[in-house]
């Protein structure tokens, strides 16, 4: 299997993953193909597939913030069952992010990610792919170390409508295992430049910052 990163919409490779993409997640979860050409082309958005046999059957997208010392997984994909491809997109992921902290001059923080709560929702449209089910993709996510935050989380959509996304947590993986709070101030800055893309932000989007704001920090708790 390799790992290939995509840099440009014109790679054959972002077709099939774009098309991977709106076999898996809700049509309000994912960017128009069009609309990727300056992500992808940004140097500071990793974008990778796994490809099998000269198809797509994963892919994940992911950032390292210098400044932050902390990362954001955007999606991770699992598209065929029977290859171990989650784990070898955590350990390819992990290899590079681990690479960017030391050339920072660090060791990686942790990392950010949104994970959906089915427990909160039932019903989620995942193309029916069983290895994208999201009690098991809570669960995987659980036994890689992330932890939930503790509060109400809320995403803008990204069809920039001004929608709010909800049912979902913000979870940390952080690397020192032992941690079981996180600072409010970093969530903040986090979330501004995760979403600054985006000029219609929500209401509740607009409460919650506030609400993170007026807070030092908010705890880590088990998912």
């Amino acid at each position: 299997m390799e790992y290939r990163r995509i840099t440009n919409i014109e790679d054959p490779l972002f077709k099939k993953m774009h098309q991977l993409m709106q076999h898996v997640f809700p049509p309000e979860e994912v960017l128009e193909f069009d609309l990727w050409k300056e992500p992808l082309e940004d140097p500071g958005i990793r974008v990778f597939v796994a490809v099998h046999e000269g198809n797509v059957v994963g892919a994940t997208e992911y950032r390292y913030y210098e400044d932050f010392n902390v990362a954001m997984t955007d999606f991770t994909i699992i598209g065929q069952a029977g290859l171990s491809i989650g784990r070898f997109l955590v350990q390819k992921r992990l290899e590079d992010l681990n690479s960017l902290a030391a050339a920072n001059g660090k060791q990686l923080y942790g990392m950010f990610a949104e994970i959906y709560d089915p427990y909160r929702i039932e019903h989620y449209e995942f193309g029916g792919v069983k290895t994208m089910d999201p009690y098991v993709r809570r669960e995987v996510l659980s036994h890689l170390g992330y932890k939930r935050l503790d509060f109400a989380y809320v995403h803008p959509s990204w069809n920039n409508d001004g929608e709010a996304v909800t049912g979902l947590d913000l979870c940390f993986l952080p690397t020192d295992d032992n941690m079981d709070e996180l600072q409010t101030a970093l969530v903040v800055k986090f979330l501004k430049r995760y979403y600054s893309v985006l000029s219609n932000k929500p209401k509740s989007w607009n409460e919650m910052i506030e609400f993170l704001e007026a807070r030092e920090s908010v705890a880590l708790l088990p998912i």
